[in-house]
């Protein structure tokens, strides 16, 4: 038997009728229902232990897991219905997919062997925070978002099929996942997905459980991905260190990272460069081409230790300019120092390592890892940011509009002159990106949808409409 601890209110302060601090079961029930209800009970905290309770803390659950579920399901539905896919029609073995299907399909068989051996051990938190890691930053943070590509492009080739088969599969086996912790939703996606492909398959709790397909669980690609990730979050941290928006292209980044892990970028250059949004991947020989290095020995530890001669140990270390201290350090080893002619051992707790990027240059840094990006703009990168931000613009209004995600349309537009200039000279990407069959320069402001808008110094007012 699983007994919960005590249940405390939003602010950690135990629920009591004295303190009118308790929730009607009926106020979560009637805005999330009882799925979203059960699913926040098993993940908000071990069984045993205390767990904060209130309709908001259920409804940021809902928001964050539930309706990013959702929303991926929906992607799916909007594009497989558009192409008429059929998964019963496909056979694609994953030996023919893309890199990035056979990652998210090894991300997943390591969530059914998880997940089982979770449940096998009446573990509810690790049987559900699971799914929720993977639906949110596997599934819909990377995966989707980096094959929207291929399931917008026109020509129904091998490499569509294989998008629509990979995330059918992996809703699939989500939804099987979730049957026990949330019934009616995950019976809804059962039903949904194979109930219309297969009229046999009469409910996902009379289905069969995932099992761990051996050949598809490929450790070494789930360990790639998880370094490419790794490196393009350090390189947004880095360009929001400098204030730059993702949609201005930038010309380079650069990244350090220890010498058996640098393949992989090489590899992934490509995606990492996309998801970046540069021209260029470099990998460093030395952090030092784009960072400077300081250390602070920390007077409240290295002090009652070295005593008197602390400022000149101190010495020593700032005014080395080698790098090799610090990159020790950033490894998380400690550092041998030749200090009034013996051998001191200093650990990273010991020295702090600061660092600044060069001129030109903006970084982030992660322990032994490092990305920096180049901020100067050239005239073509800043065409080509306003280019992108003038589709933002056409997005925005296709939305506003409820058109279809597959409705050609012409695009009218009137703008300050280095804006236009840049329509101009990018109108090819333009189009490609927002479905304008007609990209038209015009005073004559007339269409389904319009709109005018203020960006980085520019002014643009805009109308579409369908062909």
């Amino acid at each position: 038997m699983i007994c919960l601890g005590l249940i405390l209110d939003g602010e950690g302060k135990k629920m009591s009728k004295s303190r009118g601090n308790v929730v009607e079961p009926w106020d979560v029930l009637n805005v999330y229902g009882a799925d979203m209800f059960r699913w926040y009970m098993y993940t908000a905290g071990p069984p045993g232990e205390p767990r904060r309770f209130s309709v908001d803390l259920v409804g940021q659950a809902y928001r964050a897991f539930w309706l990013t579920l959702w929303n991926t399901y929906r992607f799916f539905v909007e594009y497989a219905n558009l192409d008429g896919f059929d998964p019963s029609a496909v056979d694609l073995p994953v030996e023919r997919r893309s890199p990035l299907d056979r990652w998210v399909l090894a991300e997943l068989q390591a969530l059914v062997r998880d997940v089982t051996e979770a449940f096998e051990g009446y573990d509810a938190t690790n049987a559900t925070r699971p799914i929720e890691r993977f639906v949110i930053d596997r599934l819909s943070n990377w995966y989707v978002r980096l094959s929207r590509p291929r399931f917008w492009k026109s020509e129904d080739d091998e490499d569509k099929a294989a998008a629509h088969l990979t995330l059918y599969e992996c809703l699939v086996t989500v939804g099987k996942l979730l049957a026990p912790t949330m019934p009616f939703f995950a019976e809804e996606l059962y039903r949904n997905l194979v109930g219309s492909v297969d009229g046999s398959a009469e409910s996902v709790h009379l289905s069969t459980w995932p099992e761990v397909d051996e050949a598809l669980l490929d450790e070494d690609l789930i360990g790639e991905m998880g370094l490419v990730m790794r490196l393009v979050g350090l390189g947004r941290a880095a360009r929001n260190s400098a204030d730059i928006k993702m949609r201005q292209p930038l010309a380079e980044a650069a990244f350090s990272l220890p010498a058996s892990e640098r393949a992989v970028v090489e590899k992934y250059a490509d995606l990492i460069a996309a998801e970046l949004n540069v021209k260029e991947v470099v990998v460093l020989d030395q952090a030092e081409e784009v960072i400077r290095y300081t250390l602070n020995p920390l007077p409240d530890l290295l002090g009652p230790r070295f005593k008197g001669d602390f400022p000149a140990l101190r010495k020593l270390l700032v005014e080395d300019e080698s790098g090799g201290y610090a990159r020790t350090l950033l490894g998380g080893e400690p550092i041998e120092v030749t200090f009034k002619g013996e051998a001191v051992a200093l650990t990273p707790e010991e020295v702090e390592v600061r660092s600044s990027p060069v001129e030109g240059y903006a970084a982030a840094q992660d322990a032994a890892y490092l990305a920096a990006v180049k901020i100067a703009l050239s005239d073509e990168l800043i065409a080509e940011g306003l280019a992108r931000e003038f589709i933002r613009r056409v997005q925005t209004l296709r939305k506003e509009a409820d058109f279809n995600i597959d409705d050609r349309i012409v695009t009218a537009y009137a703008a300050s002159e280095r804006l236009a200039k840049a329509v101009e000279q990018f109108a090819g990407l333009i189009k490609g990106e927002t479905l304008s069959d007609v990209l038209v320069a015009s005073d004559d402001q007339k269409g389904e949808r319009s709109e005018s808008y203020e960006f980085d110094g520019e002014t643009l007012r805009l109308a579409i409409s369908r062909e």
